[in-house]
């Protein structure tokens, strides 16, 4: 196999017990033709040597800023533009908060803050670390920054406990790289889809209305990533202050009335329609024309609520509806509530999502999600949105072709 010819991947080693894994990533790697250099930390030399990572990426290993022979030659700013991407494997919490502060205290973290190359972390530490809430934050805030997070694993830790943190196994690390460098395009090439997103707003009166929490990022990340992936994606947003991805026709759309006009308008060329937005269940039954003000001696306030129009059950239930992939947001119940929905909207797929947990879901740079068709279940572990996205959309496609 050679999916990474050509490619220049700098591996960056931290200090962890997983580093005894990266000789055999450095060589699956090259066996995919990858052209790999390591740099390690100091405290990553304690646990694989110099020399057995020279041995098997045949380049001597850099470990030190102030390299004399190297820095004759400002050598780590030429490294810094050597690579097309930096794997940080095993990614420590020690290094993961260095990188966000934007520390140059060793080569590794230096070479992060001078290369202009893409950064993936694939992180690795003890679970109560890794679940730390300074961790968590750190991590999400690296995700924001664009960079892709690989993992970790869930598992039996060299400590003994059990549960997330284990560096993610060396498969699914080359085919996270493998998957960066040719997503799957010959997926949805060609597939017109459309997404919902963001939230909507139901107002009450000039200056007030009814919304949620909803960011937007879940539904701009799938927009993003079912382009790269070879579709014709129209991206029907509510309020956001969110780029719109390059190549994506977007339509603004502000209340669940509006977003409902804009789905139907762009339903006869749509192939699969994708539900993210989070819609208002309810809307008020008047809109006052001037601001309500506050009643002297009253302190009840009682606005009479209607039901909005369901979305994704109209568009499901439409003559020729296309392939319908709603989201369930749930706070309790999460399997059970999604399995209704499947049924009782008559979809192809349900995305359950549990916007209970903290550090996913809502305003949050990360996401895990279950899936759910008539059939089967697809687990989506904790990520960055973009790889959520990506994870997501190929099980919607190959869906998608089966029912074809």
């Amino acid at each position: 196999m050679s999916e990474l010819i050509g490619k220049k991947i700098l591996l960056g080693i931290s200090g962890g017990i997983a580093a005894y894994k990266c000789a055999e990533l450095t060589r699956r790697l090259k066996d995919q033709g990858a052209d790999v250099r390591v740099v390690m930390t100091k405290v990553a030399k304690e646990f694989i040597t110099p020399l057995t990572m020279q041995a098997v990426s045949g380049h001597v290993v850099a470990d030190s800023l102030l390299d004399p022979t190297a820095e004759a030659g400002m050598g780590h700013i030429e490294l810094a533009k050597w690579p097309d991407i930096i794997l940080l494997a095993p990614a420590t919490a020690n290094l993961i908060a260095r990188l966000r502060v934007g520390l140059g205290d060793e080569l590794l973290t230096t070479l992060c803050l001078a290369s202009p190359a893409p950064i993936a972390v694939a992180p690795a530490m003890n679970m109560e670390m890794y679940l730390a809430p300074s961790t968590q934050e750190n991590i999400s805030v690296l995700a924001s920054r664009g960079m892709p997070i690989w993992g970790p694993g869930d598992g039996m830790q060299a400590c003994g406990d059990i549960g997330p943190g284990r560096l993610l196994e060396i498969d699914e690390l080359v085919q996270c790289v493998i998957k960066y460098f040719t997503p799957e395009k010959q997926l949805l090439e060609g597939v017109n889809l459309t997404i919902t997103a963001g939230p909507t707003q139901e107002s009450l009166d000039p200056v007030r209305y009814i919304s949620n929490h909803s960011s937007g990022k879940m539904g701009f990340s799938l927009a993003e990533m079912a382009q790269k992936m070879g579709a014709n994606v129209t991206l029907i947003s509510g309020p956001v202050n969110l780029a719109t991805p390059s190549k994506v026709q977007r339509v603004d759309v502000c209340s669940a009335l509006e977003m409902h006009q804009a789905c139907f308008d762009n339903l006869s060329h749509c192939d699969i329609f994708i539900a993210c937005a989070a819609v208002a269940d309810y809307r008020p039954a008047q809109i006052e024309t001037q601001k309500m003000k506050k009643q002297q001696g009253i302190d009840d306030l009682i606005i009479k609520l209607i039901k909005n129009p369901d979305i994704i059950a109209d568009v499901a239930n439409a003559e020729n509806s296309p392939f319908c992939v709603g989201f369930a947001a749930e706070t309790q119940d999460v399997e059970r509530y999604a399995l209704d929905k499947l049924k009782r909207k008559n979809l192809k797929l349900i995305v359950a999502n549990d916007v209970a947990k903290s550090g996913q879901g809502f305003n949050s740079e990360q996401n895990a999600l279950t899936v759910f068709s008539d059939t089967e279940r697809f687990d989506i572990t904790l990520a960055d949105k973009k790889a959520v996205a990506q994870q997501l959309l190929t099980i919607i496609a190959q869906q998608y072709l089966q029912s074809k």
